[in-house]
């Protein structure tokens, strides 16, 4: 039976079903060609056009004057450390966010709503407010900071404050997008698995994680994209050191503030097309199991 067919005639006030004309279907929301042009118009108007611009600033360069701007040393160690920490913290937050989504959803402890409620402080709170916050938290005098130091562990004004602040603001990307999957994920087949003999791990790595599979891979693209583009929370914390701990971003607000636009598009440009490339590397795999998961047989 087609999905067609079980949706009820809608009948007139006297009792009367409504006739159609012939070939026009019914349609849930009316005017698709309308909200067709009005969704390529303002996705045009905010995305495609600005990203256009960038990349038509940067074809005012000269070739040579392009990759002279995007691999000077410092710009090079700057992708390795933008790129590297985000990879970094996106997979961190794919492992802690995910037992703290399981937590949140399998367990009822004191303090949960309370708990669930933090997992979205990163989107609330400010960034520059969250880079002071860590900063002061992990600098040599900080509450955190003043225990590590001693033991060597230098955290603010190194890479690995950098890598903190990224996992701080990508974490509530993993969590949320895990948590609904968790919550609508069938119990039963669990439970039937564990009445089979089935171990802990062999129902985890069988039922529960092919289903949370492509949720991870969304949590961790967007934890990644939001991470190659963080400033405000990383700038405070990162010490901007040359070839240490200076960021992408960085550079591109260095360039815009002495009028170099050129070049502040051309690392731009760089970012941009590399980020777009993992991005879409991580659809294609999410893609490529959500279809081998439905071609398996039940």
């Amino acid at each position: 039976m087609s999905i067609a067919s079980t949706v009820p005639t809608p009948l007139h006030s006297t009792g009367t079903p409504v006739t159609r004309p012939a070939g026009n279907p019914f349609r849930v929301m009316p005017g698709f060609r309308l909200s067709l042009g009005f969704t390529l118009f303002y996705l045009a108007l905010i995305v495609l056009i600005p990203l256009s611009a960038v990349f038509l600033k940067t074809f005012t360069m000269s070739w040579d004057g392009f990759i002279a701007a995007v691999t000077s040393p410092r710009v090079m160690a700057s992708y390795r450390l933008t790129f590297g920490a985000s990879l970094l913290a996106a997979l961190l937050n794919i492992l802690f966010g995910g037992i703290v989504a399981w937590v949140l959803v399998r367990y009822q402890f004191p303090g949960k709503k309370l708990a669930d409620a933090l997992i979205d402080l990163p989107f609330a709170l400010p960034t520059a407010v969250a880079g002071i916050a860590l900063t002061g938290l992990y600098s040599t005098n900080g509450w955190i900071g003043s225990y590590l130091e001693p033991l060597g562990i230098k955290v603010a004004f190194t890479p690995l404050g950098i890598l903190i602040a990224l996992t701080f603001i990508g974490l509530p990307f993993v969590v949320r997008t895990v948590q609904p999957v968790l919550e609508g994920a069938e119990h039963e087949l669990e439970e039937a698995a564990a009445s089979l003999g089935a171990s802990h791990w062999t129902v985890f790595t069988k039922v529960i994680f092919p289903t949370i599979f492509p949720a991870l891979l969304t949590g961790f693209a967007l934890s990644f994209a939001r991470a190659t583009g963080e400033y405000g929370s990383v700038i405070f914390i990162a010490g901007n050191m040359p070839m240490v701990s200076e960021i992408t971003p960085l550079f591109i607000i260095t360039k815009l503030e002495q009028y170099d636009y050129a070049g502040a598009t051309a690392i731009a440009v760089v970012m941009l097309v590399t980020s777009f490339l993992l991005l879409l590397a991580i659809n294609l795999l999410q893609a490529w199991t959500r279809h081998r998961g439905q071609s398996e047989p039940a």
